[in-house]
């Protein structure tokens, strides 16, 4: 009777990043300038891969899916705060609300899991040069991206329902500029002990899951690199795995500044890290990739002077 007699909450009150109205109009500015080029550089990937037949490899195949769910994790959360930022008004209603983190937690997941992928690719090119056109071969690359996406969506469906059977009461102010379900949890007036369970189990072996194979993919990359005669060949196997290491450490270190240490509510410092992974990331994973690619830039090169 209690918790029938208190007025449920029907939509969220998102502060965002800043309190101040000079600093949203600066944040505007920023938000939607990162967010502009992210569509343009990431497209611009796509675009390329699909018309060079000489990037018609599994390389530049997960690149490409790299980049199409960065453009979807762009777009979960920084539009609807360009949106609220117009309209003048912090406001998501609760069905937002979960749709939002139902596709927060699939895309982020996601940019873990093609990490993983590609960096298994890396392993097999340099660790097993002879074989690879063997191994990887376009049917494994498809089941490898196919069955990332099938355990990404059904890890956030788990959680997104776990979410929606919790009860939010009075209280509810997000300290975020999305619905980050972290927060948003702690929000509800009722138990969360399965939720926490989950995150904890669950969740624990889905982010450590590509983590491992990551790390276990450059651990035998790197013995079999330093086995090299000479050190033309170390710099060369090394240049291919460059841009994927920078976007493995600017991805994994902002989560792991975020979400692997206790806190009751998030700080200044964990605000800047979720903006690192949620809006710079997917900024500067088309700009890493391109720069340090000679292939990569004579395909965007060709497709610039075409148009």
């Amino acid at each position: 009777m209690e918790g029938e007699n208190q007025t449920r909450v029907t939509e969220f009150l998102l502060l965002g990043l800043s309190g101040k109205a000079e600093h949203e109009e600066i944040l505007f500015g920023l938000f939607l300038g990162t967010y502009l080029i992210t569509l343009i550089g990431n497209f611009l990937i796509i675009l390329a891969i699909c018309c060079d037949p000489h990037l018609h490899t599994p390389m530049y195949f997960f690149l490409a899916n790299l980049s199409s769910v960065d453009i979807c994790f762009s777009s979960v959360t920084v539009p609807k705060t360009l949106v609220n930022h117009i309209a003048g008004s912090k406001f998501i209603s609760y069905v937002e609300c979960m749709t939002q983190m139902y596709f927060f937690i699939t895309f982020i997941n996601m940019d873990g899991f093609l990490l993983s992928v590609m960096a298994y690719d890396r392993y097999v090119a340099i660790c097993r040069p002879l074989h690879y056109s063997l191994i990887m071969r376009p049917r494994l690359c498809v089941l490898l991206v196919a069955i990332s996406w099938v355990i990404t969506n059904l890890h956030a469906l788990l959680h997104t329902l776990l979410l929606v059977r919790l009860t939010f009461c009075s209280d509810n102010t997000v300290h975020h500029f999305f619905c980050d379900p972290y927060p948003v949890m702690k929000l509800s007036c009722s138990d969360t002990f399965l939720n926490d369970l989950v995150v904890f189990t669950v969740g624990g072996v889905i982010f450590l899951t590509p983590f491992t194979c990551i790390v276990v993919s450059y651990a035998y990359i790197f013995s079999n690199v330093l086995r090299l005669p000479s050190a033309r060949g170390i710099r060369k196997a090394l240049s291919t795995c460059g841009s994927h290491l920078t976007v493995v450490s600017l991805f994994y270190g902002a989560i792991l500044g975020v979400y692997m240490h206790p806190s009751s509510s998030y700080s200044a410092q964990d605000m800047v890290a979720t903006v690192i992974f949620t809006v710079m990331t997917p900024l500067l994973n088309p700009f890493i990739y391109s720069l340090r690619n000679r292939d990569m830039k004579a395909a965007l090169r060709k497709i610039i002077f075409r148009s």
